[in-house]
């Protein structure tokens, strides 16, 4: 693989996924690797819409999981085709703070909402703009909730019973058993820069074309959204 590598972050709500996120970005601005980061759902002017009302909007209260994946979908459809793939197509390293497989976990696993439907949605939504590597943070349901008390606001999706997220929790655990050279299971449990230590031993092995550039440390170059 010569191109710079598609990154995605996954895991429960409050596994330490948006700190690592901004670790890596650290890093690769410190190393003059070209990049941009963003998120799910959200990333675009249409997707930052879609996401105040799947998280934060009164009239989001009542929304059924069928409403609730459909709006996924679509702020995801509008980023990668707004964002990641020319992103991609311009040699940038892309990080995504959530991606798809929220989805698969979040509206098929935990929602129980049909496989089927919901991975066809998916392959609809990304066309060929698969993540290269996704990591996974993984935390038990009771740890997330606790992290949860002590921080902002909750949002919609953060004020589910401790049941929802075991379940989120055991279909991340799924897909990582399903798709092992794609997605590193990551013990969210660790300390964070033990957590950042091993995500990037992974990034070095796996894409060299990361490597050089470490080496060379020079400047700092970034792009953004």
């Amino acid at each position: 693989m010569s191109r710079l590598p598609f990154i995605t972050f996954e895991g429960s709500e409050a596994c330490g996924k948006s700190t690592q996120v901004q670790r890596l970005t650290a890093r690769l601005e410190k190393l003059a690797i070209p990049f941009i980061s963003t998120r799910e759902p959200g990333g675009t002017p249409i997707g930052e819409v879609i996401r105040e009302l799947l998280q934060f909007s009164p009239q989001g209260a009542g929304m059924t999981a069928e409403t609730e994946l459909l709006l996924f979908v679509a702020s995801r459809s509008q980023l990668v085709r707004e964002t990641i793939k020319p992103a991609l197509k311009s040699g940038l390293c892309v990080i995504s703070d959530r991606f798809l497989d929220s989805t698969t976990v979040y509206q098929g696993a935990a929602r129980n909402l049909d496989r089927q439907i919901v991975d066809e949605l998916n392959r609809l939504a990304v066309g060929d703009s698969l993540p290269d590597v996704t990591f996974v943070l993984d935390i038990d349901a009771s740890t997330a909730r606790s992290r949860m008390k002590t921080m902002r606001r909750p949002d919609r999706m953060e004020q589910e019973p401790e049941e929802f997220y075991e379940r989120v929790r055991e279909g991340y655990r799924q897909l990582a058993a399903d798709e092992p050279k794609r997605i590193v299971l990551i013990d969210g449990g660790q300390s964070i820069d033990t957590i950042e230590a091993q995500i990037w031993g992974v990034l070095a092995m796996r894409f060299p074309v990361l490597t050089p550039l470490e080496k060379s440390q020079v400047g700092n170059r970034k792009s953004e959204i």
